[in-house]
């Protein structure tokens, strides 16, 4: 019988929210001072601890639900590689509440998740996404699996190894500033192997991680 699956609420880490996994929950919680977390047997359960109020719990699984899609036969595009990771990222206003995800593409699961986080932009929560998948491949050992985004600045910033965002610092999001110098770190001191492929939203639709909030 297979352990049953469990959600993981971090308080006080490098990113704070829900999470669907311990790897998940490890990457913002190791290293970081004072850090607060615990697992909760529902998604329902840790949603309710993390946000507290019952109306932001009820908004935060509305916008859950809305971000599922029906699922798409990517194997009818030969071109599209099933087994890699495909990240994007939301922002409701620029700047605003932003989150971002990962999504693998042959199974359709979701891998990781982050935020809402406040003040952010969507070319920072895009960027995010994509250092966060690189790391979480690179820390499975999956050196040269594909990894897509459709972000044009994602994928610039992380080869100049350096986000070139015009976001000014503030009290509120003094935590995403946190994610963006840790992100950055990580890829000014890793070597990226990972293929970083362009998704062909005119011909393929919309990317798998998309949250369908168009």
């Amino acid at each position: 019988m297979s352990p049953r699956r469990k959600f993981y609420v971090v308080w006080n880490g490098f990113a704070t929210g829900v999470f669907d996994s311990w790897e998940e929950c490890q990457l913002q919680v190791k290293g970081y001072p004072d850090a607060k977390f615990k697992s909760f047997d529902s998604q329902e359960a840790a949603i309710e601890a993390y946000r507290g109020d019952p109306t932001e719990q009820l908004e935060l699984l509305k916008a859950i639900a809305k971000g599922r899609k029906e699922s798409v036969n990517y194997e009818a595009f030969p071109e599209i590689k099933l087994d890699s990771l495909a990240v994007d990222a939301a922002c409701s206003k620029n700047p605003g509440p932003m989150e971002y995800q990962g999504v693998w593409i042959r199974t359709g699961e979701r891998i990781f998740h982050v935020g809402p986080i406040e003040e952010g932009t969507n070319n920072i929560g895009e960027y995010l996404a994509l250092v966060h998948g690189l790391a979480l491949l690179h820390k499975q050992g999956k050196y040269y699996t594909p990894i897509y985004t459709d972000s044009r600045t994602a994928r610039s910033w992380v080869r100049n190894r350096q986000p070139k965002t015009t976001l000014k610092p503030t009290a509120k999001n003094a935590k995403l500033f946190e994610l963006i110098q840790r992100a950055t770190a990580w890829i000014q001191t890793h070597e990226i192997t990972n293929p970083i492929l362009t998704w062909d939203t005119p011909q393929w639709g919309e990317i798998p991680a998309d949250f369908g909030r168009k």
